[in-house]
């Protein structure tokens, strides 16, 4: 969702993406009985030399879109971005995501009938596409285990699930669940889901409701795809939160509340699966700008999270501190780019890309290992209606 005010269903997403210093800091409570810490995050990966790929999503019924998804070059070193070529043609496919496997890309279809689409990437065969029950798919995630693909439907309020074949195909859906209750948030007319994720220790599913100011927790069966629900968050109402990103640990995440530009700690219990979310505080953005966040990323060793600004066109740093149940805002940095949509970290850590959808172009900064700090490297990559960017 990209406007405060209800627009008539999942369209406002695109209608207003159309459109042409020191924070209070928070702390939550650790959550009960927490699970054992993972292993050890090394500090950073070592880039691997040689050009990797960047997926690039788009809306490709609008003035100016692309055609579908398609594939650009990044140097892991530099940032440098080189020429996108086409990948699939796919109906809107906003949102895309890799296999863990690496051989298989999945996008929404984020149309009224929403679909979602599986693509080999070895040739960009279209391996097939499967409706996901609802309107205006937003938002897909691979389950860790590689065979269930978990879609969220903006439109509708609901989410689904589809098992994932040996080939990256998918199979009929096996789950759909609309978010019913409660009632829906200050200005919403209805649920919209913006995000649907698996938490860290994989026992759970997450879905971030913007509609009704509530992130859902369920048990996924993974013998049968089916869900059932065991927990609920509620944000204060009129929150409207959309993206929900969780600390390397497991026991913390970071909450993107869109409708009234605040963010928020959550902490997490992997045995229960139940999310408590911290007061609200804030995004970064000053001035006079009406601001949307959009989605936080956190560095692979948990040190520092980067929140996507729209309106403010800025990426908030943030330090996080007493083993993630603090963030401590520490500047913004202007994407250089008109209206960050989404942002992704290279899978080492040492870059960081924003989709700007206003301006059709992806910007890309160099990750300080021990600061955060972000410089830009080089001048934003044209990419039409950039709403998604994904490194590998």
């Amino acid at each position: 969702m990209d406007n405060r005010a209800d627009q008539g269903g999942w369209s406002r997403r695109r209608f207003v993406g159309a459109m042409a210093g020191t924070a209070a800091v928070v702390t939550v409570p650790a959550p009960a009985a927490p699970a054992p810490d993972p292993a050890p995050v090394p500090h950073r990966q070592k880039a691997e030399p040689g050009p990797r790929p960047l997926y690039l999503g788009t809306y490709t019924s609008v003035e100016g879109g692309g055609k579908g998804v398609s594939v650009a070059r990044y140097d892991p070193v530099s940032g440098a971005v080189t020429g996108a070529e086409p990948l699939a043609e796919i109906p809107d496919p906003s949102y895309v995501t890799v296999h863990p496997d690496g051989h298989t890309l999945y996008a929404v279809d984020e149309r009224e009938d929403g679909a979602v689409t599986a693509v080999r990437l070895a040739d960009g065969h279209v391996l097939g596409s499967r409706s996901t029950g609802g309107s205006g798919p937003c938002h897909l995630s691979v389950h860790p285990s590689g065979r269930w693909l978990l879609s969220a439907n903006y439109g509708s309020g609901s989410v689904a699930v589809h098992p994932v074949d040996a080939s990256g195909a998918l199979g009929a859906r096996t789950a759909l669940v609309t978010h019913s209750s409660p009632a829906p948030g200050p200005g919403q007319q209805g649920p919209h889901a913006h995000q649907f994720i698996t938490s860290p220790d994989g026992g759970h599913v997450l879905s971030v409701d913007l509609g009704t100011d509530t992130v859902y927790t369920y048990r996924l069966d993974t013998g049968h795809g089916t869900l059932t629900e065991v927990s609920r968050a509620h944000t204060r109402p009129g929150a409207g939160p959309r993206h929900l990103t969780f600390h390397p640990n497991g026991r913390y995440a970071y909450l993107a509340n869109e409708v009234d530009d605040t963010v928020a700690v959550c902490a997490y219990d992997p045995a229960t699966g139940r999310l408590t979310v911290g007061e609200p505080q804030s995004s970064g953005a000053s001035g006079n700008v009406t601001n949307y966040p959009a989605q936080f990323v956190v560095t692979p060793d948990g040190g520092f999270a980067f929140l996507a600004n729209r309106g403010h066109d800025s990426v908030a740093r943030y330090a996080v501190e007493e083993d993630g149940a603090r963030l401590r805002l520490l500047d913004t940095v202007p994407v250089d780019g008109d209206f960050p949509r989404q942002l992704a970290l290279a899978p080492d850590g040492r870059l960081l890309f924003t989709a700007n959808q206003r301006s059709g172009t992806v910007s890309v900064f160099r990750v300080d290992t021990g600061t955060g700090a972000l410089e830009q490297a080089g001048e934003p990559f044209a990419s039409p209606v950039a709403v998604c960017a994904v490194p590998l």
